[in-house]
Formats: C-alpha cells, structure tokens, sequence
C-alpha cells in the first residue's frame, strides 16, 4: 500500500517537474525577471482585512463651529491617511534566543517470589527451600536534550501602500520592493495595519509599530537554486516515513 502511495505522488509530481524544468530551460542565461507593477488589491489571494471595530459616530459640527468631531487634527499633514498614499516602512528586526532544556527520568524496580516448605518442593525437585524461585527485574531510563540558538538581524527601509482605510481610522498597508543584482532577485514584503498616530513627521513609521506584521524577505536566482534540494528529494521527504 505505501509503495503505491509513493508511486502516485511520484506518478503527480511528473508532470510539474516537467513544466518547471522546461521554464528553468527557456530561462538559461536570461535574468530573472521582475514582476510587473500591479495593484495589490488585484494580486490573487488578495483579501481586505476585516478587525473588530468600535461602533461608528456620525460627523457632526457644533454652533458657530468649523470643525466636525470626527477631526484629527486643525492642520493638514503630508503624512499618509486615505488608500492611494505611500508611506516609508524602516525595517528593523534584531532577535535573539536562546533556550536550553534537560530531562533526566529513571525508575527501577525489583520484585522476588518463592515458596518454600511442601509446596516449594511441588515445583522444584530440589529438597524444599525458603530461596525465592522467581525473581522479576524492570528498569526505565529517559534522557532527552534540547537548544535552541537564534540570532536575526535585518534593517531596510520599504514604501508602502495604503490599500484599506478601516472604519476606526487604521491604515492597511501594503509594500513590495523587488532588487535584482546580476542573476539574483532579493524580494521585500511589508504587510499589516498601522495606526495615523504613529507615523512620523517624515511620514515614516518603524515596523515595531505594525500590528498583524508580515514580512518577508527572500529571493532567487541561481544562487538561491542552488541552495533548495532538488524536487525529487524534496518529495521524498515529504511522504518517507523514516
């Protein structure tokens, strides 16, 4: 039975290995290429954020009054507000852990049983004796050992769009930023919800301040294919058990 489960996913994956060793083929000795500027919005997968909001308060002036209460400000800012704005997004992402656990668990046990007199002589030819003719052993050992050592260091600075403005006044953003330096593509992605009040007077806005943050930072080329194992193996240590 698994062997015919490895056949058929072997039998799957042909067909996908094909077309993307013919791509890779038609792609010798040609850079890889950018992706074209696009609405993100448009992007397929897109989907607008929806968060718990407060409940909505309706605009409303007072006498002899020019401002509404629904006002952020008495001046206007450059600072990005409404979908269609770009903001600069610095990037900063210093983290380190470190873990380290230990477990030692040991039991032992030991149990004795005979019989002696007239009834030890039923099972043992041997004139009667007091010594124990059954005599049971256990042991459990467990050892295990773990660590785990971390360091990631990023800093860079991406633009990024407003594609949602939510009804408490947030801002959902989006960046994408895209480097190609000889036959390697270095990709950025920024994503998540800012509020108005933490982006700086250069309209700027540190990614510690991004709720529901996703980023993203990888590339490829050839030297990120050279890098991944090749699909055969990497189907193979999808379905092996061992």
């Amino acid at each position: 039975m698994r062997s015919l489960t490895l056949l058929a996913v072997l039998a799957l994956s042909l067909p996908l290995a094909g077309c993307n060793t013919m791509t890779r083929l038609s792609n010798v000795g040609q850079p890889p290429v950018l992706t074209a500027i696009a609405s993100p919005v448009e992007q397929p997968g897109y989907k607008p954020v929806t968060m718990p909001m407060p409940e909505i308060v309706q605009a409303s002036y007072q006498p002899n009054s020019l401002f509404s209460n629904e006002a952020r400000g008495f001046f206007k800012d450059q600072r990005a507000h409404k979908v269609g704005d770009i903001l600069t997004v610095i990037v900063t992402i210093d983290d380190q852990a470190k873990i380290s656990n230990q477990t030692n668990r040991s039991r032992e046990s030991t149990n004795q049983a005979g019989f002696n007199g007239v009834l030890g002589s039923i099972f043992s030819k041997a004139a009667p004796t007091i010594d124990p003719k059954i005599d049971l052993a256990t042991g459990i050992g467990d050892s295990g050992a773990g660590s785990v050592n971390r360091k990631e260091n990023l800093e860079t600075s991406v633009a990024a769009v407003v594609t949602q403005v939510l009804p408490n006044g947030n801002l959902v953003i989006e960046g994408r930023q895209e480097v190609r330096v000889n036959f390697e593509v270095r990709d950025l992605i920024v994503a998540g919800i800012v509020r108005p009040e933490d982006i700086h007077a250069d309209n700027t806005i540190p990614s510690a301040k991004i709720a529901e943050a996703r980023i993203a930072y990888g590339g490829r080329g050839q030297i990120t294919d050279v890098q991944q194992p090749r699909y055969g193996q990497q189907v193979l240590d999808a379905i092996l058990p061992f």
